[in-house]
């Protein structure tokens, strides 16, 4: 797809682990160039943290599937010379992304206050576990601990024990959230050429994820009314996820003589069998599959989800090029799936580019001119 909506915009990612370089990663798919900046001593923690459990060319499958289509460049924080370097880049940017513990930036003088005083325009992005303030300010960030926290893992036990989903749920609700705000302040400086501050929490994304819960928990005087229903059952073959209100409905269609021995029907016959008898009768429901079974699935080959990445051999240990399956961006623009093959960066591959950081600097100021 040409003329991407953020082409032209440049992104400083400064983030690790999820949420922050797959917010990063997003507003990459839609056209900006994101530049990831990291310690040269190693780089970030997710190069060697395997989400998936396998690696490729020295770099966790996470990091490739997180970091795609980026530039990449090394900067010790702590030493004047890189930190100048990458001040001067800062003041050419639009976008800047973080998610260090409460008062790294602020050390360093890279918070939001210092950076917007030399550069008003940029739109600054701030993750945090739990947000800026109160008794969880400082407590460790992690999804996991955020699924708890939030009362999420309860609400997947269905109030028999804490079943926490089984994925990084809260760090990809917050990269979407970080994304939605950057690119809306984007869209507020084009109208008045001031950048602005967006912040979010791993805490405030399970929160709004359960906006109808908490909305009927707050409001504990409002009658009630029917909720939706839905279950997971087993059929002969595997299990079946159903959604109805109507309980005696469903017995009926399945030739059950009372609800309660609707599952033992089930049980009768294939998972195949049951989504036609209740498609034919209006009642939603869908085969529970493992992953392994989606991505055989004709459905899955349908969607064209996947993308090949391709890092060259020049910058390969082995001399050969890597090519990795990975997903795509789940957005469609004018009926265009977006795709990029740009890989994640090998640590510093750009330092040695067009001047390097000195480089890419004065390049981001000229370009802020432009702006």
């Amino acid at each position: 797809m040409q003329d991407l909506p953020l082409e032209g915009v440049l992104v400083l990612d400064f983030s690790q682990f999820l949420a922050g370089p797959v917010a990063a990663l997003r507003l990459a798919d839609l056209g900006a160039r994101v530049i990831k900046v990291e310690r040269p001593d190693g780089g970030e923690i997710g190069r060697t943290l395997a989400f998936a459990g396998r690696t490729a060319d020295g770099d966790t499958l996470s990091f490739h599937a997180m970091n795609r289509n980026k530039e990449g460049l090394s900067a010790d924080l702590k030493e004047p010379h890189d930190l100048a370097g990458v001040r001067e880049l800062v003041d050419g940017a639009d976008v800047l992304i973080q998610n260090f513990r409460p008062g790294v930036m602020e050390r360093i003088g890279l918070d939001e206050a210092t950076v917007r005083r030399t550069n008003p325009g940029l739109v600054y992005a701030s993750a945090s576990g739990y947000g800026g303030s109160g008794p969880w300010r400082s407590r460790p960030g992690q999804d996991l601990l955020a699924q708890s926290v939030s009362g999420l893992a309860w609400q997947s036990g269905a109030g028999r024990r804490p079943v926490p989903v089984g994925l990084s749920l809260a760090d990809h609700l917050m990269s979407c959230h970080l994304a939605l705000g950057v690119t809306a302040l984007l869209v507020r400086r084009a109208r008045t050429g001031q950048g602005g501050l967006v912040e979010t929490s791993l805490l405030e994304g399970m929160l709004d994820l359960q906006l109808d819960r908490l909305t009927a928990l707050l409001n504990p005087d409002l009658a009630a009314s029917p909720s939706a229903g839905g279950a997971v059952l087993a059929t002969a073959d595997g299990h079946l996820a159903v959604v109805t209100t109507d309980l005696r409905r469903l017995a009926e269609v399945v030739g059950a003589p009372e609800v309660e021995s609707v599952g033992s029907v089930l049980r009768t016959r294939g998972t195949g069998h049951w989504t036609g008898v209740l498609d034919r009768a209006g009642i939603g429901s869908a085969p529970v599959l493992g992953l392994e079974e989606l991505l055989a699935h004709d459905g899955f080959e349908a969607i064209g989800m996947t993308q090949q990445v391709v890092r060259p051999g020049s910058l390969t240990t082995h001399g050969d090029d890597l090519v990795l399956t990975t997903t795509r961006s789940p957005i469609r623009l004018d009926g265009h799936r977006l795709r990029s093959d740009r890989p994640a960066p090998k640590l510093g591959q750009d330092d040695g580019g067009p001047g390097g950081l000195s480089g890419l600097a004065a390049a981001a100021r000229r370009a802020a001119r432009v702006r």
